[in-house]
């Protein structure tokens, strides 16, 4: 989801350094971002996070949660004041940790804030959480990959528990948005063809209908909640997946 006015903020990166970032891995293109990330039109606007994790319930009404990609812990500090306990973050770059360990210590709230470095498809936990959340990562894995995705998340729920994204329907194949994405992802294909170690960000990804027949087969009754999100983001769909 981008942020309209964000593109090339004074304080967020240069051209080329996104262009560095891009011939990077994940990880470290992560790392070399993690600094200036909040600057840029790829951090998840706040007021996104505040009307979706708003679906998740009011202060204090769950244990614990879990951000899958949480980044510089932008949603992680609207979770800490509905967690009881604690809010665990897991991303794949440290340096994105270390920027979410310094930005979110002052976060309203009283749980535990734990942050974990790691790939999300090899998740471990075990009817641990009752709710996850996930913003901005779904690009960053192959559809291939999302079943295990997936997986991993209904695992780490509790019966009861819920997965809160924001997501879209497909686009119109005539539509600017379609070709940009279907373009953007073409060139994606070809870097990574060409360049070792591959950088996995693809659009149009986990849309509404593949997410619905994903979490449908993985034992959720999947809810999409729309006309929640103001405008420019009022094409957008809230999803709230709750485990069986």
């Amino acid at each position: 989801m981008l942020h309209p006015d964000a593109m090339f903020h004074r304080r967020g990166p240069t051209f080329f350094e996104l262009a560095h970032q891009c011939l990077s891995s994940v990880e470290h293109g992560y790392d070399l971002l993690a600094p200036k990330f909040d600057h840029t039109p790829f951090r998840t606007p706040e007021v996104v996070l505040q009307k979706t994790l708003e679906q998740v319930g009011p202060p204090g009404s769950i244990d614990r949660a879990l951000d899958v990609g949480c980044g510089t812990g932008s949603a992680m500090r609207h979770l800490r004041p509905l967690c009881r306990q604690e809010v665990v973050g897991v991303d794949l770059s440290r340096g994105m940790l270390e920027e979410a360990r310094r930005r979110q210590a002052d976060a309203p709230g009283e749980a535990s804030l734990t942050f974990v470095q790691g790939n999300a498809l090899e998740m471990t936990y075990e009817a641990e959480f009752d709710a996850v959340t996930s913003f901005g990562a779904f690009g960053h894995f192959l559809e291939e990959d999302q079943p295990r995705l997936v997986r991993c998340i209904a695992r780490a729920l509790r019966p009861g528990g819920r997965f809160v994204f924001v997501t879209a329907k497909p686009p119109p194949v005539l539509s600017a948005s379609y070709w940009i994405g279907r373009g953007f992802n073409a060139a994606m294909h070809v870097r990574n063809a060409l360049r070792k170690p591959p950088f996995i960000m693809y659009y149009l990804m986990f849309l509404v209908p593949r997410a619905r027949e994903l979490l449908e087969a993985h034992g959720f009754e999947v809810e999409v909640r729309e006309g929640l999100l103001p405008r420019p983001f009022f094409g957008y769909c809230i999803v709230v997946a709750t485990k069986r």
